[in-house]
């Protein structure tokens, strides 16, 4: 067996280097119900769906007890969507400045695809979210067969709802000829769960949080812990291997195809 198709997720593994687009707009939309979250606060659960990762910061210890004090009463259902009805169009607005391909996409997309694998995407994105990245991203030369966006299904990450209707639509089976490519623990979780080969991306992402002119401006020695503690965040979610960037990808995936090959399958750990 070879591998034969690429699932990648879009902010912080091929655009928004240090995913940063979403920050500000969860800071600013909790703000708007008279509570303070810090941008900790709303990358915690990154890579959920907007409404899931909206949920999770409120019955946060932190935030939950700020609600309280706040409002009189606990953090509800009901707030989830009113705040989602805030940080949508925020977000929105936001993803245009955060839009950029992130150094070596373009190539490495090329090179997987001259492999003859296949490429699609999974996303926290709404649809809303993503008609404003998609077209930015493809002026620029990256544009997926299809994107399988938060929302579309019953349930997003870490479940492998996503993933499996991502392969049912490319036509692509059994899950270990499938790989997934994330930044965020959800997001390699989905693909742990619908059994695919995971690569967490470690420094261009989430749990790093800078962008490209930044992270350029870190000497190696500053980089390292921010690696580490990166690579160990997405290797505990499952991840397979951890690269620092989309760059690395082509690479890591003839790694994979060669333990393809051999017999190994995805996610196993003795």
């Amino acid at each position: 067996m070879r591998l034969q198709a690429v699932i990648l997720d879009w902010a912080g593994t091929v655009i928004d280097h240090g995913s940063r687009a979403p920050m500000g707009a969860f800071v600013r939309a909790f703000a708007q119900f008279g509570v303070e979250i810090a941008i900790a606060d709303a990358r915690g659960p990154m890579g959920m769906a907007k409404w899931d990762h909206i949920r999770a910061v409120g019955q946060a210890p932190r935030v939950a007890a700020a609600w309280r004090a706040r409002h009189g009463r606990d953090f509800a259902e009901a707030d989830v969507q009113a705040i989602f009805d805030v940080f949508e169009p925020m977000n929105v607005a936001a993803v245009r400045d955060h839009a950029d391909l992130i150094p070596g996409a373009v190539a490495s997309i090329q090179a997987i695809r001259a492999r003859g694998i296949r490429i699609a995407a999974t996303t926290g994105y709404t649809r809303a979210i993503l008609d404003e990245v998609a077209p930015i991203a493809a002026a620029a030369g990256y544009a997926p067969e299809f994107t399988v966006c938060a929302g579309d299904l019953p349930a997003g990450r870490p479940s492998p709802l996503m993933m499996w209707h991502a392969m049912a639509k490319l036509g692509v089976w059994p899950a270990e000829t499938v790989v997934k490519v994330d930044d965020t623990a959800p997001g390699i979780g989905e693909g742990v769960a619908a059994g695919t080969w995971t690569i967490g991306v470690a420094l261009t992402g989430n749990a790093v949080g800078l962008s490209a002119e930044e992270l350029a401006a870190l000497s190696e020695a500053e980089r390292a812990p921010l690696r580490a503690k990166a690579e160990a965040e997405l290797t505990a979610a499952g991840a397979d291997l951890v690269i620092d960037g989309i760059a690395a990808l082509p690479l890591a995936l003839t790694a994979l195809d060669a333990r393809l090959a051999a017999g190994e399958r995805p996610n196993r750990r003795g």
